[in-house]
This record gives structure tokens, sequence and C-alpha cells, in this order.
């Protein structure tokens, strides 16, 4: 009656062992490192600049625990937070001689210490929120203006070709602030142009006015489709900020909407405030501009002649200068991928681009009337240009199109993962930084440590007292609960914050009453007369139905947490939900199989350890008190 299988005790055997090897990298600790990052496309990370980190380190007589290249950065972990000010300064040196043109981040972080042979089997810990970890807060403010100003570029560029292509003649089209003014010497082709306006562009509003013998048209962003740029402006920043900060390897950054204007940006374990705006300074612009190839501009080239009217010089990745236009004929934000890959015909490394529908249409107008001429793809940073590639037009490009010529298989990856994080939609400013040191950190861990110990401890010594063998039972089954808890969460990769850790006290609390409600059960089944075997067969079949219903209901507020809350209160929701579904299989489906394998080959079984089974003054006693 009460007797497992053995394949049930196969599951619980096999979820103990899962729990414990993916709970056991929590328990090492955090190192302080220093991590080394590329600050610019043009330099690479890779088994040179180890070499050069370890040379520098060795130079200055700092010891390393353990430094090593994982993905596209250098990591040191040291012993001590001194060593790791020491290694920053060295590998700064070795690595930075020029500060104002900094090649490469380097930056203070916290990394694991957890041996290799867990890193092999995938385990890994958990990610540590700010409160609990320490590391860099900011808010960004997001210029809106510019963000408008931006799109009113755009969309003056799409009415002239549209008007071209209409055969629609103007005297001419200029942009005063946030407004399009077009003038024209007809009325009959400002009507055209006005219904063009109103058909195509039905983004702006249109005011018409006669200023002398022309007509005036100017023409302004409706304010709804105001805050719909604005608000596609926040969330292509955002996205822009996870690709480049992820794409740098810090570890599980937070980047979420504030109001309707700003973004925070938490970086944990980051310590230096002055990397960490390195980092966010990486976000970049990308403009596809056509190369000045006239005589003006090759002079400009030689040093014989001044950059023309109307151009910019630019480097390009191997130093060599090149003059652009500064039309910009296709921003970042036109384009939805880039994939490296190979050419057909010569197998030659390439990039394939995907645009949008309007900047297909452009691509096609553009690539027809400059055939044979260069095109130039600028990255901006930190108000600095740089031509990435400057390739021939071959054909006309449509919403597809590939750039290939002289590089590399690492090279076009590189390109493409550029390229694919998108550009700021806005320029943005920090208007708040703050710095969390993991001395605070740790003592948030340790709170939040002894919060969950104490409770623990509490629950374990009521339930043993009023449960006796039971009681421990039960205990033995909140400490499994709490053992797979923490797994999931670090096999998961979630984040634990101090709400985190709140939960994680409260979900001790309600995996215990599902055993105080079989326990219950089990006396009650004792008091009415059954046998002990019977009884706790009864107990735990009859509690199971309590159970799932209280669980489903508490399971739906969670979710309700989860799905509404954001910051602090998911942070909650998340441990809340999983702190839920671990309880109902350590409550009932662990605790049951210790009783069965406890009591469960007695036969002739007459008494059970469950404390004092009290029962009604004019009922007979079943049973005392068992010890």
């Amino acid at each position: 009656m009460n007797r497992y299988p053995a394949w049930k005790y196969a599951i619980i055997v096999f979820a103990l062992l899962i729990g414990a090897l993916y709970t056991l990298p929590n328990f090492y600790g955090e190192a302080p490192a220093v991590q080394v990052s590329a600050a610019k496309p043009t330099f690479k990370v890779d088994a040179a600049t180890l070499t050069r980190v370890q040379e520098a380190l060795k130079s200055a007589g700092v010891d390393a625990d353990l430094v090593t290249l994982e993905g596209t950065s250098v990591k040191a972990r040291f012993l001590t937070t001194d060593t790791q000010l020491k290694a920053k300064d060295a590998i700064q040196k070795a690595l930075i001689p020029d500060p104002s043109n900094a090649g490469y981040v380097v930056a203070l972080n916290l990394l694991s210490r957890s041996p290799a042979w867990l890193g092999a089997l995938h385990s890994a810990p958990m990610y540590l929120g700010l409160d609990l970890r320490g590391g860099v807060h900011f808010m960004l403010q997001v210029d809106m203006a510019a963000a408008l100003s931006k799109k009113v570029e755009s969309l003056s560029g799409d009415l002239r070709t549209s008007l071209r292509e209409k055969n629609v003649r103007h005297s001419g089209i200029s942009r005063s602030g946030q407004t399009i003014e077009l003038r024209f010497r007809e009325a009959a082709a400002a009507d055209a142009a006005k219904a063009l306006l109103q058909d195509q562009f039905t983004d702006l509003q249109v005011v018409a006015s006669v200023e002398g013998d022309e007509t005036k048209l100017a023409a302004t962003i409706k304010p709804e489709a105001a805050r719909r740029i604005q608000d596609q402006a926040l969330k292509q920043n955002i996205t822009t900020l996870h690709n480049r900060i992820n794409e740098l390897g810090v570890a599980e950054p937070v980047i979420q909407q504030q109001g309707s204007d700003r973004i925070v940006v938490q970086l944990p374990g980051v310590q230096d405030t002055a990397k960490a705006k390195d980092i966010l300074g990486r976000t970049a612009t990308l403009e596809l501009r056509m190369v000045d190839d006239s005589s003006e501009a090759t002079a400009a080239l030689t040093g014989a002649g001044a950059v023309p009217f109307g151009d910019e010089r630019f480097l390009e990745r191997d130093g060599r200068a090149v003059i652009v236009k500064k039309q910009v004929i296709l921003s970042g934000d036109s384009l939805t991928d880039a994939q490296p890959g190979f050419d057909s015909q010569n197998q030659q490394p390439k990039v394939d681009l995907t645009v949008d529908a309007k900047g297909g249409r452009i691509m096609r107008d553009v690539s027809r009337e400059n055939l044979k001429k260069r095109m130039a793809i600028v990255l901006f940073e930190k108000g600095k240009g740089e031509v990435l590639t400057a390739p021939v037009i071959q054909g006309e490009l449509g919403n597809r199109f590939q750039i290939s010529g002289s590089m590399t298989v690492v090279e076009a990856s590189d390109l493409a993962l550029l390229l694919r994080a998108g550009s700021l939609a806005a320029p943005m400013e920090i208007i708040e930084e703050r710095t969390i040191g993991p001395s605070l950190g740790a003592e948030n861990i340790a709170k939040g440590f002894n919060s969950v110990t104490w409770g623990f401890l509490a629950v374990t010594l009521f339930m043993c007292l009023y449960y006796m063998l039971f009681g421990v039972f039960s205990s033995v089954a909140l400490a499994v609960n709490l053992l797979l808890l923490v797994s999931v969460l670090s096999m998961l990769q979630a984040t634990l914050t101090l709400p985190g850790m709140a939960a994680m006290a409260l979900v001790l609390g309600m995996a215990i009453d599902s055993n105080v409600l079989i326990n219950e059960r089990v006396r009650e089944e004792l008091r009415g007369g059954a046998s002990a075997q019977a009884a706790i067969h009864a107990g735990y079949d009859r509690a199971w139905a309590t159970i799932l219903d209280s669980n489903v209901t508490t399971m739906i507020a969670g979710m309700a947490l989860l799905a509404f809350g954001s910051g602090p209160v998911r942070g909650f929701a998340v441990v809340h939900v999983l702190g839920i579904l671990t309880s109902m299989f350590s409550s009932v489906f662990f605790s049951r199989g210790l009783v069965n394998l406890w009591y469960g080959r007695q036969k002739k079984l007459k008494t059970v350890s469950i404390g004092t089974v009290w029962t009604p003054p004019t009922g007979n006693a079943v049973m005392d008190k068992s010890v």
C-alpha cells in the first residue's frame, strides 16, 4: 500500500543529483576580475590580445588566478581587489598607450570562481542583481527632438524622390526645424504635391499659403505620428543597447524604459563607472553615403585641395582616407538583417544585407543612378565617423543586396554583427549615475541569507517538535525544495535580487504548509480509527486535492505579477512561481517517498511518530503519542 516502485526512487535520486550539481557553483563565490573588450570595430580581441595581457601582468609582477579568452573578451581573475586594481593599471598601460584614442575597454568586473569541470557541464551560478552584486546604474535621457528631426530629414528625402517620380515640378524643398517647406510657381503643381502628401505621407499635415507669385506648402508631423515616432525611437535605442552590451560580455544587464523618454541601464558586477560609460559609448549610428570620386575630392585626398563643399573626410579600416558626401542615403534603422556568407561565384566572404520596403525603394533608385560608383558604410561612434567598407555598386540593388570584397571570414562575420546590432534612433545623454559597491552587495547577500536560514531553522524546529518524525520528514523535504529552487534558478540563469530572496523566504512557509495539510490529514485518519498504514495512504491521497487547489490559486497570483510587474516585482514573481512548482514536488512526491521508505515495509505497523493525536471527548483514543 505504501511502497514506491524503484523508478520513482530513481526519479528522486536523479532530481537530487541534478539539484546538487547545479546548486554547487553558487557556493564558490565571485573573484575580482579585469575584463578586456574591443572599443572599436577595427580592434580585435583574440589569442594575441590574451598573450599581451599575460605579458603585461608578468612584467608588472601581478599574479593572476586565471586568464582566459572567453568569446570576444579576455578575462583575468585575481584573489584580492588590490591585485585587481594593480592588474587593471598594468593592462591599461600595455594596451592603451593613448587614452584619448582607446582601442580597448579595460573594466573591473566580478566573475564566478566555480571550477572548469562545472562550466563544462554548463553548470553556472545564478546571476545576482545590482542590489546583491554591486555594479553601476545609469539613467539615460533620449533626445526626442533629435528623433523627430531625423524623421523629418528622412521624410524630406522621400518627398523629393516621390515628386520626381510623379514629375511634379517645384521651386525648392527646404527644412526649417521640424517643418518641411515646398515652393511651387504653378498652382496645379502645388495641388498635385498636396494630393501626393495626403495620399503617401499620412504622417504629415499640410498647410498651404501664398507668398508673392509662389505657393508654399508647410508640412509638419502630426501629433499622434510624433508620439509614435518617439515611442519607436525609445524602443529601438533599448534594443540597440541590449545588442551592444551583450556583445561586450556584460552578464545579465538590466535595460528598461522609465517614463516616456528615459532608459535605465544597470550593469551588475561592473565597478568602474568610467569604463561602464565607455561600454555605453560603443552604441553607434550607421549611415550609407556615396563616395565622391570627383576631381576636387581626389585632389583633397592627395592634399592638393580642400574637402569640397557638401563632403566629409573619413578614414577606412586600413587607414586610407575617403571623401564621402554628407547626404545620407540610408540609415541603420532601415536595416532589418545582416548575415555573413560566401559568394556563390568566387567563394569569397560576403555580407548579405536586408532592408525594409522604403529602404529597398531608395536603394533601387540610388543604385540605378550610380552604377560602378562606390557607396560607403560609415559608422559613427562617440561623434567620430569611420568607413567600415566602401564597395562598388555592381548592379541595381533592392531589399536584399550583398557587400563583398577583400575581407576575411572573420571580418565578414564581425561586419555583419556590427551592422545587425543596429543604430541609435536618437542620441542620449547620462543624467544620473551611481555605483553600488561590492561590500554593500555582500552585506545585502548576508542579510538575505540570514533571513532564509533563520526562517528555515524556525520552521524546522516547529515541525520537529509538533510532528515528531513526520516533522523531520517535512523538514528534509523543505531542504530539498530549497535545493531544487536554487538549482532551477541557476539552470535558467535567472537574476536573483533582494525581492527574490524575500520570495525565497516566503516560499519556505508556503512549502511547509503542504506538509502541514498532509500531517493533519494523517492525524484525522488515525483519530477516525484507521490503521497506521491506511492513515498514511489516505492522508497523502486526500490532502493532494487541497494542496493542488491552494497552489494553483497562488500560482495565478504569481503569474499575474510576472505578466504585469517589472523590475523588483518581476524578480519576486519569478522566485515565487518557481518555488510553488518545486514545493509541489518536494512536499508531496519526495516526502511521501521518505515516509514509504521508513514505514512502507513494516507489515504490522501499529504506531507512527506524528506527535500527539487529539481525540474528541466522546471518542476513543487511537494513539496518545508516538515517539
